[in-house]
């Protein structure tokens, strides 16, 4: 069965120790830029949310690569970059709607591989706000609670064009 990392958006405190450890894990360097999870941070509004590759089901990412080096994995239920494939074109970056996509000079493409089944960025949350769950025991309500607090804190006005007088 699939699992996914699940996060709950009250316990985050945005301390990045998510990132640290996922940069170590990869990288075995400390820098957040390298990470493969990042903490997007309002700070006025007190709200912290985690952002990492989702696996998508229809994966944006993978529909625009012009080489296919982006595949899914139905049984482990993840979406792999095959870094044989990728020449580096960053589209997938560019399509990513999580902005969940990175690039380093050393290793080129990278995103979220849940650690091959061990995602060390669950093992060191301190707060459990990112928990290793089977895809089956997400409940929709869990769901809907975080992005219901997610559409209160962010103010989509101001990604919106506002039609002028004239249109």
């Amino acid at each position: 069965m699939a699992k996914s990392i699940v996060v709950d958006l009250e316990k985050c405190t945005g301390c990045r120790t998510c990132e640290i450890v996922c940069s170590t894990k990869h990288t075995g360097v400390s820098s957040p830029a390298l990470s493969r999870i990042n903490v997007i941070k309002w700070e006025f509004e007190g709200f912290w949310a985690p952002m990492f590759c989702q696996h998508c089901e229809t994966p944006f990412c993978k529909s625009i690569c012009p080489v296919g080096a982006i595949q899914s994995n139905k049984e482990a239920g993840t979406v792999d970059i095959n870094k044989d494939l990728c020449i580096g074109c960053r589209m997938c970056m560019r399509a990513c709607p999580f902005g969940a996509m990175g690039k380093d000079v050393q290793s080129g493409v990278f995103k979220c591989n849940y650690c091959d089944g061990d995602p060390m960025c669950v093992k060191f949350c301190e707060t459990k706000a990112l928990q290793w769950v089977d895809t089956s025991e997400i409940p929709v309500r869990n769901k809907r609670k975080a992005f219901e607090k997610f559409m209160k804190t962010v103010d989509f006005e101001m990604f919106v064009k506002q039609p002028t007088p004239e249109e």
